[in-house]
């Protein structure tokens, strides 16, 4: 199977406060935070008992886990197949950020698109979710 986008994984944003973010969401929208913002907890359609998320999350106004980009967000996309959609994004020229990145919730990669937007791929291991 090739490698491809399943969902939205999480949107991150710059954030001059972030704390005063999240408790103006949470109050004023009524989302639960944690540190790091909110995780959508959902299942899927195919499979009733899979559990995934979505994460929602303000970070540091000066963060540079956006960088090379210089915009104010970043998209996290769930992904199937990682490696897959990366020889993919290769041979259409789109250049891989950084390396992958191993964590007991998923591996990550990341690439810029045109307009220099950094994108987050994100293959979860949602069993491991708590």
């Amino acid at each position: 199977m090739k490698g491809r986008v399943t969902g939205i994984g999480g949107i991150f944003f710059k954030s001059k406060d972030p704390e005063a973010m999240r408790a103006w969401y949470e109050k004023a929208l009524q989302i639960p935070m944690d540190q790091y913002g909110h995780s959508f907890v959902w299942r899927s359609e195919e499979d009733p008992e899979a559990r995934g998320i979505t994460q929602w999350s303000p970070m540091e106004e000066n963060t540079d886990y956006y960088a090379p980009s210089e915009r104010e967000f970043m998209i996290n996309y769930r992904v199937e197949q990682l490696d897959d959609l990366l020889k993919s994004l290769k041979a259409q020229g789109i250049a891989q950020v950084g390396s992958i990145e191993d964590y007991d919730y998923g591996r990550f990669a990341w690439i810029m698109d045109p307009e220099g937007r950094k994108i987050e791929l994100w293959e979860p291991k949602d069993a491991t979710l708590p």
